[in-house]
C-alpha cells in the first residue's frame, strides 16, 4: 500500500443507481465499513448503463436493442435473489428496466459537490427509495421527497436534476470511466487495484486491506 493512499483512505466506486447489484454492493460495503475503526472515504463516480439507449435530448428509447432478452434478465433476478439472501437486504423489486437514472444521478453530483457533507446520506437514501421503498427516482416528486427527507432543499435539488451544464459535466464523468476501462458496475477500485460486482465483504476486506 501507498504512503499516499494509506493517508487518505479512499475507496472509489462507479455506480448506477438503477443497478440492483450497486445497490447490493453498497450493503456489501456497511457491512465491511462496520468491521473497521477508521472510517473509509468513499470517491462515488457515476456510470450511465443506458447510454447506448439515449437519443440526443438525453431520452432512453427502450427499442434499441442491448442484447439483453428475458433470458439474460432472468438470471439477474436469480442472482439479485441470492444476493439478498446473502447480505441479508429486503428489496422491493429485483430489476428496474423502466427507470431512468440520469436526473437522480445529476443531482446527486451537485449535491456532492456544493453540499458534500450531507452527499453519502443522499446517495443512500437514493438507493433506498428504488430498491427498499419502489419508487420511481426518475420522477421529479420522488427526487423531491428524497432532497427533503435528507434536509435539501427540494427545488434547489431539482433545478440542479435539470441543468443542462451539470448533465454536460455528468456525461463527462460517465466518459472518463470508460476511458479508465469500467464497462460495468459496481466498480471498487483502490490503490491501484479493483473488485467488479457486489463483492462480499471479504474481497472489499481483501481488496483494501491488502492493497
Amino acid at each position: 500500500m501507498s504512503e499516499t493512499t494509506a493517508k487518505e483512505e479512499r475507496l472509489t466506486i462507479y455506480a448506477d443507481y438503477v443497478c440492483p447489484f450497486c445497490y447490493l454492493g453498497r450493503q456489501s460495503l456497511a457491512q465491511f465499513q462496520a468491521t473497521r475503526e477508521d472510517p473509509l472515504e468513499l470517491d462515488w463516480h457515476p456510470f450511465d448503463l443506458r447510454s447506448d439507449k439515449r437519443g440526443p435530448d438525453g431520452e432512453i428509447d427502450h427499442s434499441v436493442p442491448d442484447g439483453k432478452d428475458e433470458e439474460y434478465f432472468e438470471q439477474a433476478r436469480e442472482n439479485v435473489r441470492r444476493l439478498q439472501e446473502e447480505y441479508g437486504v429486503e428489496m422491493t423489486q429485483e430489476i428496474a428496466t423502466a427507470v431512468d437514472s440520469l436526473p437522480a444521478q445529476a443531482a446527486s453530483l451537485y449535491v456532492k459537490e456544493r453540499h458534500p457533507e450531507r452527499w453519502q446520506e443522499f446517495d443512500e437514501a437514493i438507493y433506498a427509495a428504488l430498491w427498499r421503498d419502489g419508487r420511481d427516482i426518475g420522477d421529479r416528486d420522488v427526487l423531491a421527497e428524497v432532497a427533503e427527507e435528507v434536509g435539501l432543499d427540494p427545488e434547489e435539488v431539482l433545478d440542479a436534476s435539470e441543468d443542462d451544464e451539470l448533465r454536460e459535466r455528468l456525461e463527462e464523468r460517465f466518459s472518463e470511466a470508460r476511458e479508465r476501462g469500467v464497462t460495468g458496475v459496481p466498480t471498487f477500485a483502490y490503490d491501484g487495484y479493483a473488485a467488479r460486482g457486489a463483492v462480499p465483504p471479504e474481497q472489499l476486506e481483501r481488496l483494501v486491506e491488502g492493497a
